[in-house]
Parts: C-alpha cells; structure tokens; sequence
C-alpha cells in the first residue's frame, strides 16, 4: 500500500511540473489573488506577492489545463519557492511569433521591438512588420507547422508564442530550451473573451496597463454597437460561408462569429448548432435552412472581387437561394482586408459592419471595413 501511495505522489508531481494534469493539480501553490475574467474561460490570472501566474485552460477538456506561466520581472532576482510552472521572465524579448495575429497583437501593444521572427509573413497586414521584415529587423522563420529551428537559433529567439491544437506538438521547438507560450486566444467562444487575452499579452510583453486600456476601450465600442442592433424592430435570418469540396463549412451556432450574428441583430440559421468550430454540413442541409435566407456574407481570398456570375459558376445551384435572386450577399476579401486581425483585436469593427448589414437604416453615415455588397 505504501509503495502504491509513493507512485501516486510521484505521478501528481510529475504532473503538476509539466502543466497537464487536472486544474486540481495546483491544490499544493501557495494562496494566491486571482482576477476574474468578464469574457475569457481559457485563461486565469492569479498574483502572488513575488510573481504572477498565468494558466491556460485546455481548450478541448476544459477539466485540465495546458501550460501554467509563472512570470517574474526581469529586474527582480529570481525568489525562491515559486509555484509550480514555467518560468517566464518579462517584459519577454526576442519573440518568435506562429501566427502573423499575434504580430498584430504585439504591435497594437506598442511592442513590435522585440518581436524577433515570424512564421509565414507573407500573410502579414501590419505595414510596421513588412517594413522591419524587409530591413532584417525581423526574419522569416518558415511555416508555423514546421518552424526553421536554426533560424530561430540564429537569432537568438528567446520567447515563442504558438497556438496550440488538440493533441498536438512543437517537435524540435520543445528542444530548444526556451518557453513556448501556448495562445488558446482563438479558441474562445465570445469574440470578447478573445479581445480579454490583452491582458495576458500586456503582461508577457511589459504593458499589462496599455492591455487593459485596449481591452476596455474596445469592450465598451462592441457593447454600444450592440445596443444599437438591439433597438432593431426586425431580426433578418442569415446564412454565412459557402461550400467546398463536398460539404459546405457552416460557422457553429455556438462560436463567436454566431455570437456576433446575434448582438447583430440577426437570427443565423444554424443557432441551434452546439459547435464551436466550423462545421461539414451537406449542401442540402443549409438549402433546406436558408433557401429563404435574407441576407447570405461569407469570406473569400483572391485577387479580383468575386462578382455573383463568378458565385454562379462556381455553384449554379447558388442562384436558387433568397439572398442570391434579392441580391443580399456582403462578402469580405481576407487578401485586401485585415478580417483576421480586427477579429482578435477590434471584433467591433467587424460587429459594426454586420450591424450595417443587416439594419442600414440604424448605421446610415458608417463605411464598411472589410465586408462590402458583392458585385454584380
């Protein structure tokens, strides 16, 4: 019995050193103040007199967690008997960035300094990055599902900022020695829980008040825009996306982009829909829910705008839908836009275009920003 009790301990322990055991598992740290989050359910922020920790839930068992950041200044020695976790010096420097988002991010912070590499630039819309890219001041570092480990070497790369999917690893990154911060930010189901990520991002990054500043200001854009919507006397149904390959990728009727239909001011199709995610669907399935739709947006990426001849070519089964005969499709360019990054960063420019969508009459002066009427 007591052999057996010793490898239960040894096995928790283990646990709580690596980050992947049940949230129970930091029952043994010190009492810490935690802050509570008014959107954000894949991060916790506790402080401690010496240090502060940043957990990052496990996106896809919300019972565990992910990692757990113990984050000391820079310009404190290094206290003893710290909790269990990886230890983060800050503000972080020399910063590998997976996703060009999070370079956005870092530049919204006022801290693209210290950003180091990129994985795949080209999908960069920040003009500062391009520039320092093409000075040398930041360096390609291949793509994000197979990062150039030497380059990363090379220029010292200190700090990784990646985003994690379920059951996935970061190969020779793990090797290198420096922490990988795992950014579940994208994984969250209001599109203010992804903004509320500003303060773990103004913690890493030295700017924890400029974070908190951001985060506010644009919560309190995305909730007056809301308001707005709300005073609608009517509710148009909306479809979104289209089809490829064999099935048609419906957004969830759980995910933040429904979530943003609804403070909209709209009643999207799929809202009884429980995933997160996008979601394979049979054509036949979103005409039987949205032949009679009132409004059809949807994303695309190319180099021309997409007319509805070019729908109708793709599809001739498209000109069948309400939206399509009424001509009520809103598209966005993700090549021309910065759909991607105002998603993480300032959802309310995008709620603000969907608000004009689908009641103009309550946004007559506001020019869109990413989405616009398709061409005829």
């Amino acid at each position: 019995m007591l052999k057996k009790l010793h490898i239960i301990l040894a096995f928790c322990i283990v646990a709580a050193i690596t980050g992947c055991g049940s949230r129970q598992a930091a029952g043994d740290m010190p009492t810490g103040e935690k802050e509570e989050n008014l959107y954000a359910k894949l991060f916790e922020i506790t402080h401690y007199s010496n240090c502060s920790v940043i957990t990052v839930i496990n996106p896809w068992d919300t019972l565990k967690i992910l990692n757990r950041y113990v984050l000391v200044n820079k310009e404190m020695p290094l206290p003893q008997n710290l909790p269990k976790g990886t230890i983060i010096r800050t503000p972080v420097e020399n910063i590998i960035m997976y996703s060009t988002i999070h370079a956005s991010i870092w530049e919204e912070l006022g801290a693209l300094e210290s950003v180091a590499g990129i994985c795949e630039p080209e999908y960069l819309t920040s003009q500062k990055a391009k520039q320092m890219l093409e000075q040398g001041k930041i360096h390609n570092c291949g793509m994000a599902s197979s990062p150039n480990i030497e380059k990363i070497m090379d220029i010292d790369g200190k700090f990784i900022v990646a985003s994690p999917f379920e059951n996935g690893g970061y190969g020779q990154a793990e090797k290198l020695g420096i922490p990988i911060f795992e950014s579940a930010d994208y994984m969250e189901n209001h599109p203010l829980g992804r903004v509320e990520w500003m303060k773990v991002f103004g913690m890493l990054s030295g700017r924890r008040e400029m974070g908190d500043s951001l985060f506010r200001a644009t919560e309190e854009s995305y909730n007056s825009l809301k308001e707005i919507a709300a005073a609608a006397q009517e509710r148009p149904r909306v479809m979104s996306e289209r089809k490829y390959g064999s099935s048609w990728f419906i957004v969830g009727g759980a995910s933040y982009i429904a979530q943003m239909y609804k403070d909209a001011g709209a009643d999207y199709i799929f809202d009884d829909n429980r995933e997160t995610g996008s979601v394979p669907v049979a054509f036949e399935k979103v005409y039987d829910k949205g032949a009679d739709s009132d409004i059809w947006v949807f994303k695309y990426a190319a180099d021309r705008p997409m007319r509805y001849a070019d729908l109708e070519d793709e599809n001739r089964l498209y000109a069948n839908f309400a939206p399509f005969r009424n001509r009520r499709i809103f598209v966005c360019n993700t090549m021309e836009t910065p759909y991607y990054e105002y998603i993480a960063i300032h959802p309310d420019y995008i709620l603000a275009d969907y608000v004009k969508i689908f009641h103009p009459h309550l946004m007559l002066q506001y020019q869109f920003r990413c989405y616009k009427p398709m061409t005829e």
